[in-house]
């Protein structure tokens, strides 16, 4: 196994059991409001720490960007370990049982190694860059769906960023004339995870932050799927806003978003 995977394994189990345990303590957990719709536990913050003693341990000098600390620089600035604790903090809080743990490791800017967790289906999905990715160590092939026609496609709704509600609508819509129906869960890793997977055809979403889809990312593509902005680029990674499935689902989706995209999305 790749060791830089070994321990982002590692690091993704310990955290997943420390939320499953809260998971059936509810009344120990705390939450608070951090911005607009915006949700965090001392859950996410205690697998958070439990997960950067972990890669401390090993890679002392590594640089950490996570949900909740922020940018923890290390003296290798080239290799970043991108976190997210608890992706689903919302469904974690409502009993919900549908979130993930998130961990990519970046290294020169290139995603090498990511894993996703989810610890109540104990389902870890996993990949390194060129080696194809996997599901409890099986390979993941994504969907075989030549067209929009008959798919299921996943998307989150821009919950923090209401001003683009009406182009959202306006693509949903759209869209939903062409596949046979949608799937909103509330974890952007797993729904990248689940495209991987083929359990769904497609997805996208609005202004995601870098710890929601890194991993996520890695594990898409290494399945065969396409993951690109709303144009066909490569600014998600800045903007958030994120496409992914097949190269021919993909394309359909471009084709039916692209005259409902708002000035701000074409960015």
């Amino acid at each position: 196994m790749h060791p830089l995977l070994n321990i982002a394994v590692r690091a993704a189990r310990k955290a997943g059991n420390l939320i499953t345990k809260n998971y059936e303590t509810p009344d120990a957990v705390e939450a608070s409001q951090k911005g607009s719709n915006d949700f965090v536990t001392n859950v996410d913050r205690d697998a958070e720490r439990l997960i950067i003693e972990i890669i401390r341990k090993s890679y002392p000098n590594h640089t950490i960007i996570a949900e909740e600390s922020g940018e923890l620089a290390g003296s290798e600035p080239d290799v970043q370990w991108v976190i997210d604790p608890l992706d689903g903090t919302t469904n974690f809080i409502k009993r919900l049982p549908h979130f993930a743990v998130s961990i990519a490791v970046r290294v020169k800017g290139r995603t090498e190694v990511a894993v996703v967790y989810d610890p109540m289906r104990n389902e870890l999905f996993s990949a390194v860059r060129g080696q194809g990715a996997q599901l409890n160590g099986y390979r993941l092939r994504g969907s075989t769906a030549r067209d929009l026609d008959g798919t299921i496609l996943a998307t989150g709704f821009p919950f923090k960023a209401k001003q683009h509600a009406t182009p959202y609508m306006n693509i949903l819509g759209k869209l939903f004339t062409q596949c046979a129906d949608f799937r909103r869960t509330g974890s952007a890793a797993l729904d990248l995870a689940y495209v991987a997977a083929g359990r769904v055809d497609g997805y996208f979403e609005i202004g995601l932050k870098p710890w929601d889809f890194a991993a996520g990312e890695l594990i898409a593509r290494e399945s065969g799927s396409l993951v690109c902005d709303f144009t066909g680029g490569h600014n998600h990674l800045l903007t958030g806003n994120i496409v992914a499935g097949n190269p021919r689902v993909v394309k359909a989706m471009l084709a039916s978003m692209r005259e409902e995209l708002s000035e701000a999305l074409k960015r």
